[in-house]
């Protein structure tokens, strides 16, 4: 069949037409953003049994998990299991053995692990963030918020350090103070997000913790509680009504900082299971199988959320940090180095196809503590079925000071130990 040149030139223009017509009509693609929310000193096991249909509702839309916080029990990585400590911990995907906040007092923070807004702000400068917590040291210690160590990192929007305000909330003996505060904060972030929706928000609650060290496990914290969660149902109400009717995606992690004592409730700082039993709800549809199969920390959860607001990550800090993202492949995990003699050895768990290719790297620095670089060097490699990896050295060879265990999805990261 023959066709002349003017039925070509109406069949560019036709098709010219629809796909002009089509790009009209294709929708943005939604705007990535993150609120993480957490509430003080709620034991796994409290939890659990405790009425708590707003998490629950989270849970049933994404997932929960348990999970816990503490680092290496008895490793080099064990941390307290403190409030600001835990926070940091989040903040920074470390444990405190790098981060160095040791306790409440926040002394000297190694800012030279990025927290989650530093990262942020880094990437996108322009892009909104903020705050809303019942302890003002969430935002100029561990964030830093304005110093030069954190490269004078701001938040664009601050709703916090009513808990020094004496007369507008009197410090009582019951703490309803806190409570009080807990639901102003609550109350704003609520309307916040579902007014300006940030990009990257932190709300912080902190009664519950107050009610466990005041009472330990009893009926006032089980009351706590539940007032926890009505007040994260106000700000995940928020977030469903940005998402039903603005073109946005959001992400939206509660967890807690440690658990409590097994005795009565009433303390927490130590390496008990009960202390160091967490959970995480999420939103989150795309939860990974290491995040539904594993028990995850703390530290996973800033791998996640810099996943999920695609910001991109040195290496070097990347290569720092001790989680893994709750959102992306995970391949392996529980990594140890030990010096054993002459003899490097190196294990971990592998939670993939067991002929992933892992590459194993090492350095005889740990530089990136004090702002400088480490070399890294590569030792071998292996596949994940595996699961371990020795290496003999010579006498005179000095040993690596740090291990990188990577695949294709996965670093991860230990310190060597004798």
């Amino acid at each position: 069949m023959r066709f002349t040149t003017s039925f070509f030139y109406m069949l560019m223009c036709s098709c010219s037409l629809q796909l002009t017509a089509q790009q009209l009509t294709t929708e943005p693609a939604p705007e990535q953003k993150v609120v993480f929310i957490i509430v003080d000193g709620i034991a796994n096991d409290m939890l659990k049994n405790t009425e708590t249909p707003q998490l629950d509702a989270i849970a049933q839309d994404g997932g929960y998990t348990e999970a816990y916080v503490g680092g290496e029990k008895e490793g080099y990585s064990k941390t307290p299991t403190i409030s600001a400590v835990g926070y940091n911990s989040l903040l920074t995907g470390v444990w405190a053995n790098k981060h160095n906040v040791w306790g409440n007092s926040i002394k000297d923070p190694n800012y030279n692990y990025p927290t989650i807004f530093r990262l942020f702000k880094d990437v996108y400068p322009n892009k909104s963030t903020a705050i809303f917590s019942t302890w003002l040291d969430n935002r100029t210690k561990l964030i830093g918020t304005g110093l030069p160590q954190t490269q004078h990192v701001e938040v664009d929007y601050a709703f916090d350090g009513f808990e020094l305000d004496t007369i507008r909330f009197p410090h009582d003996p019951m703490r309803d103070y806190i409570k009080n505060i807990d639901a102003l904060v609550a109350t704003e972030a609520s309307a916040y997000i579902k007014s300006n929706a940030p990009y990257l928000s932190w709300v912080y609650l902190e009664y519950s913790d107050d009610m466990g060290h005041g009472y330990g496990d009893s009926p006032q914290l089980t009351q706590a509680i539940k007032y926890e969660d009505s007040l994260i149902g106000k700000i995940y109400d928020a977030v469903k009504y940005r998402e039903q009717n603005h073109n946005e995606d959001w992400l939206m992690v509660v967890t807690t900082d440690h658990g409590r004592s097994a005795h009565d409730g009433k303390g927490h700082g130590g390496q008990s299971d009960r202390e160091r039993a967490t959970w995480i709800v999420t939103n989150s549809k795309a939860t990974n199988s290491y995040f539904k199969n594993e028990t995850p920390a703390i530290v996973d959860i800033l791998p996640t959320l810099t996943s999920f607001l695609d910001i991109p990550v040195a290496d070097a800090t990347r290569a720092e940090w001790d989680g893994v993202s709750l959102i992306d492949p995970v391949d392996l995990t529980n990594p140890t180095a030990t010096l054993k003699g002459d003899t490097l050895v190196i294990t971990w768990e592998n939670l993939t196809n067991p002929n992933t290719e892992v590459s194993l790297l090492g350095s005889k620095s740990n530089a990136f503590k004090t702002g400088g670089t480490d070399a890294y060097s590569k030792l071998g490699t292996t596949t994940t079925g595996a699961e371990s990896y020795e290496i003999s050295l010579e006498k005179s060879d000095q040993a690596p000071v740090k291990i990188l265990i990577q695949t294709r999805h996965t670093t991860r990261n230990v310190w060597v130990t004798q």
